[in-house]
Order: C-alpha cells, then structure tokens, then sequence
C-alpha cells in the first residue's frame, strides 16, 4: 500500500508532454461508419456540398477515414497552454468513502471559463473559419457550455457567433447565457421565432421546451442564409470527436507516465464528442488488439439513444435540412422532458460511437436523473468538485462499478471522464434538493411513434 500512494493525487503532463496531433480512431475502425447522405438524393455528401455548410478544413475532417493522427496547427496549440494539459485526478477521498478497493480516477475538463470540454473543439472550429476569411459561426447549445466555449473561441479570433440555446436550459441557466454575451456571442432560446423551422416547430409543438435537433436547425438554417457564416456543432459529428481525443490522448499519457492500465473506462453520452475523446486511444488499442478494456457509455433514461434506440439512417435536426447520419436515434422528431442533463438532450448519437457500439466493442447504460444528482452530491461531497449534471452520469456508474468491486473484492482500475463543473446550474441542484425532480421515462409506446417517422432508406 505505501507504494500506491507514490501515485499522486493529481498526475500533470509538462507542456511538452501535450500531443501535437489528434488521433481519428476511424483510422483503425475495420468497419467504418456510414456515410452522411444527402437529404434529397439519400446519396452521400460531397466535400462541395458539406462545404455550404461548414468550413472547408472541418470537411476535410469529417470525411477522413484513413489518416490515424492529424496534425494540431501551433495556434490551436498555444490556445490550449492556456488550460491544458488537464488533470488526471486519483479520487483517493472517494475511495475511502465508498469503502473500495477499485482505484478511481477522473480526468478533470473543467479548468476554462467554459467549464467544460468543449473549449478543445470550439478553438480549432473556430481558427478554421478564421482562416477560411469567414465573418462568424452559427450553432446550437443545450445546456450552455458548447456556447460558452465557442463564444470564448469566437472572441479571441475576433469572429462574430450567434448561438440557439434550447429553451428550456435558456430558462433555467440564464447565467451562462450572460457568460456568452459577455464574449459578445448573440444568444437566442430555441425554438425561436426568428427563423422559418422555429415558426413551424413552436406551430406543431405549441409551448415545446425545445431540443438540440430544433436548435440545429435554427442554426443552420442562419447559416445558409447569410453569407460569409458557417455552421459549428459541439457534438456527434466525426470532426468533433477528433479534436476531442485531447482528452484521452492526455490521459493515456498520465496513466502510461505510472504503469496505469485501466479496467473500465465511462464516459457520459449525449451526441458523443466527451465520451469519444476520452476513450479514442485506447478503443484504437482495442481495434488493433493490442489491449483490452471495458467502455461504458452512461445516458439518461429520458433521452436513452443507445439503449432504447435503434440503429438506421435519421435527420441530425428536428427541422430535417441537415443531412442524413446512419446512428443509434429515437427519431429526430423526439423531443425529450425538461430534464437537467441539457447537453444530454440529444435524439441520436455519433456515428462513430454508434458503428462501435453496434460492432459490440461498447457497453452503454441510462440512469434516472434522481440518482445522478445523488452521486453528483456524493461526489462533490468528498472530491471538492461541484460537477455539471451530464458529467454526474459517468459518476453515477463509476460508483456503482466500485460498489461492485467492494463486493467482490476486486481491485479494479476505473477511469471516467469529469466533462465540466455544475456552477451554473444551481436551479437543478435547488430542485434535487426540494424533491421536486422527478424521473420521466419515455414509453415504448411513445418510442414506436417516433421510430415510425423515420426516413425510408434504401
């Protein structure tokens, strides 16, 4: 036991220890995932025609399938020595609480002002656009932290950036709406009635609280609109995860810097970007059958894409302009309750993760909201780290997977991802606290309904 203790509570990378590339596991992927298709023609996407969408590098990204590591331009790089490299945390202080002999660590991603992951991606989207001659960036956000982040991103480069916030967590966070006015970002609740998709979904779902697939297609629908903009996502896409991988790039250089292999590796799933980046480098060592680990993709049980999904070409939007995604998806149509886990709130989920997870190489579980705030309380009750509700779902399973290990006795190695900080979303902790949260969970019956409206591919 006195040698375990030489592992310090917080293992650093020196700065030159950061990568210097961005690992695409599509690389090593033996099946790789579908194509997008073009909304029209169901045929796949050009680079031209993803073009009058994004910008013209991140399409380049997003249709890579073969380079395994992409080179991270300098200037993105010195934008991440402002916050990186992230910690990786042994929670010694949990252990001792939960009474068990698993070793727990979590790699910590809120140290921004963004207070999440999402910084690691915004930057390089938005030197892209900046480098391309572009006059801003158009995007959605749910709870709020991709829109903080790529409002950070946006005025460090001097661009301009209006962002849809899915109107429920407009609602109940306004603080981190003020965070990205104060970066200058324009911030709209979605679905709005500023655009013709908003019209239409607030006239079919009158009173609707919104969701990630409205205000995609707010955004993207500005986007096209006015020229000299681009559209930005945070999340599902290929491009995304791949600036993401940082975060597992990073912690497999921790865990390497000790002798650390890990047992299980858990990450909260929503549209896919955190969980993909953390597990990225040691899913390529689980391809290429140098290693094996245990992934566990943890979402919540009123938006269970995984779970309770099914695996078939659908809209990325509720409005249907964006293309195609072959993906694990409740139907883009599928708007879920007002919940807290807002960055969660997502019908489908990446096409990356999904081809992986149907190959078998992943495990996925949801969870009651009710009882993540239980774990996020647990947490921040011993760990001194108020986590963000979406972060608390890979808490919630990283506890009960050492509970399990206390019962058994094995010393099992957990490694989950802590994607952000919850400081901004006190109105969820106040209503866990006054017992007026509640655990919605959809039907099957309501299911089917949306499956039934998905496209018909051939």
């Amino acid at each position: 036991m006195a040698q375990e203790k030489k592992i310090p509570y917080k293992i650093y990378l020196e700065e030159s220890e950061m990568p210097k590339a961005w690992y695409n596991v599509r690389a090593d992927m033996k099946n790789k995932p579908a194509p997008l298709l073009n909304p029209g023609t169901h045929q796949p996407m050009t680079a031209e025609e993803l073009g009058g969408v994004f910008c013209d590098e991140l399409v380049q990204q997003e249709l890579d399938n073969e380079n395994a590591y992409i080179e991270i331009p300098q200037e993105i790089r010195d934008f991440y020595k402002m916050y990186r490299p992230a910690p990786l945390v042994r929670a010694y202080c949990l252990e001792e609480k939960l009474g068990t002999p698993a070793k727990i660590y979590y790699k910590f991603e809120g140290n921004n002002t963004s207070g999440s992951h999402k910084l690691n991606s915004a930057i390089a989207q938005a030197y892209y656009a900046k480098k391309q001659g572009l006059k801003g960036v158009t995007t959605e956000t749910g709870a709020g932290q991709w829109g903080t982040a790529l409002s950070m991103a946006c005025s460090y480069l001097d661009l301009d950036c209006k962002v849809y916030m899915v109107k429920v967590s407009y609602e109940q966070k306004p603080f981190r709406r003020e965070v990205m006015r104060v970066y200058g970002a324009s911030v709209t609740p979605s679905p709005s009635m500023e655009t013709e998709i908003g019209r239409k979904i607030n006239a079919e779902h009158p009173g609707t609280t919104g969701s990630l697939g409205c205000a995609i297609s707010e955004a993207v629908e500005v986007s096209v609109k006015n020229p000299g903009y681009r559209y930005v996502l945070g999340s599902v896409l290929n491009q995304v995860l791949l600036h993401q991988s940082i975060i597992g790039l990073e912690t497999k250089a921790a865990l390497d810097k000790y002798d650390i292999k890990p047992d299980i590796i858990i990450g909260c799933a929503g549209g896919g970007s955190n969980l993909g980046g953390l597990i990225s480098p040691f899913m390529g060592e689980k391809l290429r059958g140098e290693a094996d680990y245990r992934i566990i993709a943890v979402e919540p049980a009123s938006c269970p894409s995984f779970t309770r999904g099914v695996y078939a070409y659908d809209f990325a939007d509720t409005g249907m302009v964006c293309p195609l995604a072959k993906m694990y998806t409740l139907g883009s149509d599928f708007i879920p309750s007002a919940n807290h886990a807002g960055g969660l709130r997502y019908h489908g989920m990446s096409p990356i993760l999904s081809q992986l997870y149907d190959d078998g190489l992943m495990e996925a579980v949801s969870v009651e909201q009710t009882k993540v705030f239980e774990a996020a309380e647990q947490f921040a009750r011993v760990e001194g780290i108020l986590p963000a509700p979406e972060s608390s779902h890979a808490i919630r399973v990283a506890i009960d997977e050492a509970l399990k290990c206390k019962e058994t006795g094995e010393e099992k190695t957990i490694v989950f991802g802590l994607t952000g900080t919850g400081y901004f979303d006190m109105v969820a902790y106040e209503k866990f606290h006054d017992g007026k949260m509640d655990d919605y969970i959809p039907t099957d019956e309501e299911l089917a309904e949306y499956r039934a409206k998905l496209p018909k591919i051939d």
